[in-house]
């Protein structure tokens, strides 16, 4: 049996789940994704030579700023008070990508995936619009949740 999706009341309308029930938890979750291009670009962000300034610093922060405003940019997405977000990026020359880790950490009444994984998208997207110039050919990809933890639900892992 499919499990009932929670943002359609009876009548099919969407609402924000209801959650002022719910006990507040210590939630956590994490999000990956990649920037796959070509060697050369991959050489430029990591010897800081692309002309718009620091790759990974500033998809760094864009991530970060993404999980904060996740709630305007998805919609029925509550708000919540975030505790800590961290948002890591790594060049990796054999597969010729930068991989991106978020995390973000919540004590609240409903979990962070969204804000992680909307980390994720922000930063990759920063990263193909920092090298856009030198690399159109970049593929944004395999941005998906890998953990999560806290709340009724308990925890969930892949890879």
């Amino acid at each position: 049996m499919a499990k009932k999706l929670t943002h359609i009341d009876a009548k099919g309308n969407a609402v924000m789940v209801d959650v002022s029930d719910k006990p507040a938890t210590a939630r956590i979750a994490v999000a990956k994704g990649s920037v796959f291009m070509a060697a050369a670009t991959l050489k430029l962000i990591d010897t800081r030579k692309v002309k718009k300034g620091d790759v990974l610093g500033v998809a760094q922060l864009a991530g970060i700023m993404a999980a904060k405003r996740t709630p305007d940019l998805i919609p029925l997405c509550h708000p919540v008070a975030l505790s800590s977000v961290t948002v890591e990026l790594v060049c990796d020359k054999k597969k010729s990508a930068v991989h991106i880790t978020a995390t973000c950490k919540v004590t609240g009444q409903t979990g962070v995936e969204m804000e992680a994984l909307a980390a994720v998208s922000a930063a990759a997207l920063t990263v193909y619009d920092m090298c856009k110039a030198a690399d159109r050919g970049m593929k944004i990809g395999d941005i998906r949740l890998v953990e999560k933890s806290g709340g009724k639900s308990g925890r969930f892992t892949q890879k």
